[in-house]
């Protein structure tokens, strides 16, 4: 592993971080208040070609690596969590399982559309009675004579769901295979038979919307699905490889935004006739906070470097996920603590840093789910 970075990634790293400071950090307070969703900063992200980072350039992309994707999403992470929720799912879990197994003609239709940022799109897994147990999903689809399928079920917490044209759904084709039963599809939220909820009210990454989405006698056509049929259950997972990848860099970036806040605020604000960083007590927090975001970016890019090696990478993605997730929840905490009544208050943002890093510890896989992950690729044991 390279502990420098080449001149292509600290490229793209300074395109993230110029528009996360010059266009979402500005925006975020509003966006987070209203719940409206940025589309203008996404196709922005989009014409930079931040929404398809490993995506090669013939299909749009930016055709670098997942280091170079660490480094960008932390940056605009740093400058809003919802914009780069909106971005992870485009990245990592849209575009990359399609890359993986689609057919050329899906890759140019739907990767391509995603990449440009001409279109958003989305990842239907979760259903409201499945979460981390995916294989009890009830989503149908069942084959026709001419080769289509019908579709019929709901998927829920679907990121961008509300916005998203193309979506890449898991619904189960033979009840009776459990997990080999479950198969992927691309599908077109313009097309009948598709419907989407209302957009949920959410505690943080308010900008990023979510919704549940149902069909109806959707009617897939042959050419639609992704992979082969019984192959979406483990697509699904070694999408979500990737997607632990995101969310780490995720976790990172909001919680380097909460850090920096707060070593500027130790400085400043005063007690007892002193700064409150000269005092014992928030040394020590500061440099926990420190080590801990330090600890997070290494493994991150340990996982990232092992994805870009082609070397199997799920035990360490769900390690950097874990350590980050977790560790953006406790620096959040205690930048919100060390602001005191500044820190509870909307005024500041590191109020608005303490609710969005919440979700980083329960999408993509809880931190119950990465603990075991972890815990059986180590023992061996199921």
């Amino acid at each position: 592993m390279e502990f420098g970075f080449s001149e292509e990634q600290l490229m793209i790293q300074d395109v993230a971080r110029r528009i996360a400071q010059e266009k979402i950090a500005p925006s975020a307070e509003g966006f987070d208040r209203s719940g409206e969703f940025p589309l203008d900063n996404i196709r922005l992200l989009g014409e930079n070609g931040l929404m398809g980072i490993e995506v090669p350039t013939e299909y749009g992309g930016a055709g670098m690596d997942p280091v170079a994707y660490v480094l960008a999403m932390i940056e605009i992470a740093a400058g809003d969590a919802a914009h780069s929720t909106i971005m992870s799912v485009n990245n990592s879990l849209f575009c990359n399982g399609i890359l993986t197994h689609g057919t050329e003609e899906q890759k140019q239709t739907y990767v391509r559309a995603i990449a440009e940022g001409a279109e958003i799109g989305a990842f239907a897994l979760t259903e409201p009675q499945s979460g981390s147990d995916a294989t009890a999903m009830r989503c149908r689809a069942v084959k026709q004579d001419d080769g289509s399928y019908v579709i019929n079920g709901k998927k829920s917490w679907i990121t961008s769901g509300p916005v998203a044209r193309y979506f890449v759904l898991f619904a189960v084709t033979d009840p009776d295979k459990g997990a080999r039963g479950i198969t992927a599809f691309l599908v077109d939220g313009d097309r009948a038979g598709f419907h989407r909820g209302k957009t949920e009210p959410k505690l943080g990454i308010r900008a990023s919307a979510t919704c549940e989405i149902e069909f109806q006698d959707y009617v897939a056509r042959a050419g639609d699905v992704l992979g082969e049929e019984g192959q979406g259950f483990k697509i699904a997972m070694s999408v979500l490889d990737a997607g632990r990848i995101g969310i780490a860099s995720q976790a990172i970036g909001l919680a380097r935004a909460a850090y920096e806040a707060t070593l500027e605020y130790v400085k400043e604000r005063k007690a007892f006739g002193q700064p409150i960083g000269a005092f014992q007590m928030t040394q020590a927090k500061i440099a926990d906070m420190k080590c801990k975001l330090d600890a997070s970016l290494l493994l991150t890019l340990r996982a990232a470097w092992l994805k870009g090696q082609g070397k199997r990478f799920t035990t360490e993605a769900s390690v950097a996920k874990l350590t980050a997730s977790e560790a953006a929840m406790w620096i959040t905490h205690q930048a919100v603590q060390i602001h005191g009544g500044m820190g509870y208050s909307k005024e500041m943002p590191v109020e608005r840093y303490f609710r969005d890093a919440k979700i980083t510890e329960i999408y993509e896989g809880t931190s119950e789910i990465q603990r075991l992950v972890i815990a059986r690729n180590e023992t061996g044991l199921r």
